[in-house]
């Protein structure tokens, strides 16, 4: 091969790399195609925006958006992003989140769990476990405050149990506070196993 034949190759190679390079990054030349990515902002137009600045729409399935998660990102051969849910973690630990408690709130301990949120995929928020009230506590009181992402839009309520045959109610507010209130004599403990309510 003479010395122009094997420039020519070169150059043919050169170009062909280019050309796959190109075609791997512009989804009108590679087709539909699906990838995971990492949310980084949150928009009220529906998008989310991921590190690689890449701005997808949100699919009526991923609802509870949260910067830091980890989803699914499909594009069209048009080159338009979906963003169609968080992928589960790899573990279900961490799936249940700790309360922030207030004042001398804590967790009641075995054999009960303590008290904790988790933001579910269908837009709505649970509380589980079992906290123990501070002594004297008689009244409206406030157990914990729950993060922005895991707040209700509007008030919700709930019964709770404060005492051995005592019944209270519990309020989710939209400020995160979960409290105890509407109940006699004092509470030892307040209940959150059930209390389930909407983001929006």
């Amino acid at each position: 091969m003479s010395s122009v034949q094997q420039a020519a190759a070169d150059l043919a190679d050169v170009l062909y790399a280019q050309v796959r390079q190109a075609s791997d990054q512009d989804p009108s030349i590679r087709g539909a195609d699906w990838r995971l990515a990492t949310v980084t902002s949150i928009q009220t137009t529906g998008t989310v925006t991921t590190t690689d600045g890449i701005v997808a729409r949100r699919t009526d399935l991923y609802v509870t958006p949260v910067v830091g998660d980890t989803i699914i990102l499909t594009v069209s051969g048009m080159g338009n992003w979906l963003a169609l849910g968080r992928v589960a973690p790899v573990t279900t630990a961490g799936t249940w989140q700790a309360l922030t408690y207030n004042g001398s709130w804590s967790a009641w301990g075995a054999p009960h769990y303590s008290p904790a949120y988790r933001i579910n995929g269908d837009g709505t928020v649970s509380l589980s476990g079992l906290a123990k009230a501070p002594g004297s506590t008689t009244g409206t009181s406030t157990i914990a405050t729950l993060p922005t992402a895991a707040r209700p839009a509007q008030k919700a309520r709930f019964s709770t149990i404060v005492n051995p045959g005592v019944n209270g109610a519990l309020d989710v507010n939209t400020d995160g506070t979960i409290q105890i209130t509407d109940y006699s004599g004092t509470a030892i403990w307040a209940t959150l196993d059930g209390a389930t309510f909407r983001l929006t």
